[in-house]
């Protein structure tokens, strides 16, 4: 056997796609479900009355899985056509059954209709997949429900929120991801049973001009794959709508971007030294700086996830260029652009599973940072405090304005810390008011805890109801 590193090998299957969905992409699935649409096909037409025996039909059954690629390489040299070289081969197998193989089928009636069997599967998956990240999430929501932290609009300072709430907004990202694939999913349509441009002619001479039967052939045959018979496009040409691609590439996109916003935020977070993600204990951040503890997990995962956002553009290209009732160019494109999609966003998903069921927290860092900008988030109360009291609204706005752009000039110019209170404590106005009370940040949280109970009861639990049998434990991070 070649030595593997001596060829270029895709990241997708070296280091970043599951087993499972490179399983799903692989030749010999694709094959395997081309030969599941034959099998369909063919006891569809022996049930109609078409010439087509129960044995052939059995002996198409007896080889789904002992696909000899060598075979087909060898035919597809010879005919330049990986459909029809695939036809021969299963003939090689299975010789009685050989004149019926592909009866009346175009290219895409195989084709299009096992792309979207695999897409299902492998929406199915990542459905899986995001499912188990929000219930991590969850779980890390409702734990850190309640404990402040600074909050930031602009990435500058602004009023606290709390670490599960913060949480929860990325978790609710994820949640829309979700019933975008699963509203994807359900939508799905097979082409059917078509011919060559999506006419039926084919089918039509073959049952003697009766279109009852050829419409039970389509019925008959999605039904044998599993499918709802009434999923199946109703106008189509060689096959089905392209810009079906463009909207499964635009569902997957969504759930990169839900990745993208939370492994981004971590990674600010790292920076103030507030939230991190899991480490190994050998784990090297850098090969010339020992100390550092580099968010590589976060990093990885909005790498992948950017790739993912960028290919919905490259499937609306190939469907707006799909000429009359069909054009080539979309084969080549299509046999990267949906594998690649799933395969990076399977792996930015495997990351961010790890990632969200380690995630560490650094409370006192937290409340270090958020004591030190109390002071000036407090003003509004401290000045509602005062009026209260009876002073002038806009006397005491002033002086609040005068001592914060003081006090802020000593923190950023000289180091010092925030003495906005002692400031404070030396004005008439605010006299006798429990200054440090006012500073608590469980003042200043509003309904945070609150919404985070709130939507784990609504938006999570379900979601954990629904997947409670398929979500196992995330997968293991292959480097």
């Amino acid at each position: 056997m070649s030595d593997p590193n001596l060829t270029y090998r895709s990241p997708l299957e070296a280091r970043n796609a599951s087993a499972q969905m490179l399983r799903l992409w692989s030749p010999f699935h694709r094959v395997h479900t081309w030969r599941r649409i034959w099998l369909a096909l063919a006891e569809s037409q022996h049930e109609l009355g078409l010439p087509v025996s129960g044995r052939q039909v059995e002996e198409i059954r007896a080889h789904l899985q002992d696909i000899d690629f060598a075979a087909a390489e060898r035919h597809e040299l010879r005919l330049r056509h990986d459909v029809m070289a695939h036809v021969h081969t299963l003939g090689d197998a299975a010789p009685a059954a050989r004149p019926i193989i592909h009866l009346g089928a175009t290219s895409q009636d195989v084709v299009c209709n096992a792309d979207t069997l695999i897409m299902r599967e492998g929406l199915e998956l990542l459905a899986t997949k995001l499912a188990r990240i929000i219930d991590q999430l969850g779980s890390f929501a409702q734990t850190h429900r309640a404990l402040p932290t600074l909050g930031f609009t602009h990435f500058q300072s602004a009023q606290p929120t709390t670490v599960g709430k913060r949480t929860a907004m990325w978790c609710q990202d994820f949640v829309i991801a979700l019933e975008e694939l699963e509203g994807r999913c359900a939508a799905l349509r097979l082409r059917g049973l078509k011919g060559a441009t999506g006419t039926q002619a084919s089918f039509l001479a073959l049952f003697g001009g009766d279109a009852a039967k050829v419409s039970a052939l389509e019925r008959n045959f999605v039904t044998r794959l599993g499918w709802d018979a009434d999923a199946v496009w109703g106008a189509v040409g060689q096959t089905y709508p392209r810009t079906v691609d463009a909207q499964i590439l635009s569902s997957l996109a969504t759930a990169a971007a839900a990745i993208h916003k939370c492994a981004t935020d971590i990674r600010l977070l790292a920076h103030l030294q507030e939230v991190e993600e899991p480490a190994e204990r050998s784990q090297i951040g850098s090969s010339a700086m020992p100390y550092k503890r580099n968010p590589m997990r976060c990093e990885r995962a909005c790498g992948l996830a950017r790739f993912v956002m960028s290919l919905p553009a490259n499937a609306l290209a190939t469907a707006s260029t799909q000429w009359l009732e069909r054009t080539l160019d979309d084969s080549s494109n299509r046999r990267l652009s949906l594998a690649e999609s799933f395969l990076a966003l399977d792996g930015a998903l495997d990351v961010m599973a790890n990632v969200t069921a380690g995630l560490i927290v650094y409370p006192r860092r937290i409340a270090e940072r958020l004591a030190a900008e109390m002071p000036f988030l407090a003003t509004e109360e401290l000045l509602l405090a005062a009026v209260a009291r009876g002073a002038d609204r806009q006397d005491v706005h002033e002086v609040i304005r005068a001592h914060s752009q003081e006090a802020a000039r000593a923190v950023k110019e000289h180091g010092k810390p925030n003495d906005l209170l002692e400031r404070l404590t030396q004005e008439p106005s605010f006299r006798g008011i429990d200054l440090q009370g006012v500073l608590a940040p469980d003042r200043h949280i509003g309904l945070a805890a609150q919404q985070v109970d709130a939507f784990i009861s609504n938006c999570v639990e379900p979601i954990r109801e629904r997947y409670r049998s398929r979500v196992a434990a995330g997968a293991d991070l292959r480097v």
